[in-house]
């Protein structure tokens, strides 16, 4: 069994925890996304290409399958670059200085997924993929969303 080298002396310097945290940050359209959505739409016409389909019916699909994934990548990297803001108190989120309700930012691997409701009532959601959201970006949001009290209370246990 190997022999566990001595932990150093000294450890990182972490902010106090009674000082608030306020996250700004931006969200702008992946280049990933743009490119993935661009790469399917043109694999997705030569897999129509190859298929068993007649030439008559496979052409044109190919050629909207192309046209399409190029237009949906189109639309995403036309996107408009976002700012987020959370409140020192965690009290307040704003996202293009418009309030939101229920902010929450779920995590799968190096992708963050924040959903919310705006002020008419409807379910909004951004996703920061990693080429959108520096490492340091990462930490300050992990860092605002655990800031933040929950948003309500737990349910009960009792019964």
């Amino acid at each position: 069994m190997p022999i566990s080298r001595k932990s150093s002396g000294t450890s990182a310097t972490c902010r106090p925890a009674n000082k608030a945290f306020a996250g700004r940050l931006e969200w702008r359209p992946s280049r990933l996304l743009v490119a993935a959505l661009g790469a399917l739409g043109v694999l997705s016409a030569i897999a129509l290409g190859h298929s068993d389909l007649p030439a008559v019916l496979a052409w044109p699909l190919a050629s909207a399958a192309l046209g399409y994934g190029i237009w949906l990548a189109w639309q995403e990297a036309r996107r408009p670059v976002r700012r987020l803001v959370i409140a020192d108190d965690g009290a307040r989120t704003t996202l293009d200085d418009i309030a939101v309700a229920g902010f929450t930012v779920a995590w799968r691997g190096p992708l963050a997924f924040a959903r919310w409701t705006d002020a008419d009532g409807h379910r909004q959601r951004l996703v920061w993929w990693p080429d959108s959201l520096a490492a340091a970006q990462r930490r300050e949001l992990r860092l605002a969303i655990s800031a933040r009290p929950p948003s309500r209370p737990p349910g009960s246990m009792a019964t």
